[in-house]
């Protein structure tokens, strides 16, 4: 807790620590595995946490967020309608012109190598942008 001395708030990341610590079931060791592979596709990622509790993995850009429900872990990706998505992972948020989104359940299985490359193609996508 932050007792309102400088330095005493706590990092995007203890924050994302203690969530998945706090969840203490299949969602938070999916969220931590999907952590891993997000930082191992890309060792430069930054993190954040926005909106009172959504990890959100950033690269010249936000490349994607991971939220939690009772009966999935989400994972979002800002751009996600603009990424080729050969492994078909995108299995929610299809309909948007913009994002696009990964459900993951209790006991699912993750493609690790396909979701690595599609976060390798996100923070591409991210990194490509002119700058303004």
């Amino acid at each position: 807790m932050a007792t309102g001395q400088p330095g005493d708030e706590k990092s995007p990341s203890q924050l994302i620590d203690e969530r998945i610590r706090e969840l203490g079931d299949w969602r938070g060791d999916t969220l931590s595995r999907l952590r891993a592979l997000i930082r191992q596709a890309d060792p430069d990622v930054t993190e954040d946490w926005k909106w009172r509790g959504v990890p959100v993995w950033y690269h010249d850009g936000m490349i994607c967020t991971g939220e939690t429900y009772k009966s999935v872990v989400k994972m979002t990706f800002a751009r996600g309608a603009a990424l080729d998505d050969p492994a078909s992972l995108f299995n929610a948020s299809l309909d948007g012109n913009t994002r696009r989104a990964i459900d993951f359940r209790e006991g699912q299985a993750i493609d690790e190598e396909a979701l690595k490359a599609l976060v390798r193609a996100a923070v591409a996508l991210n990194t490509s942008r002119p700058r303004g």
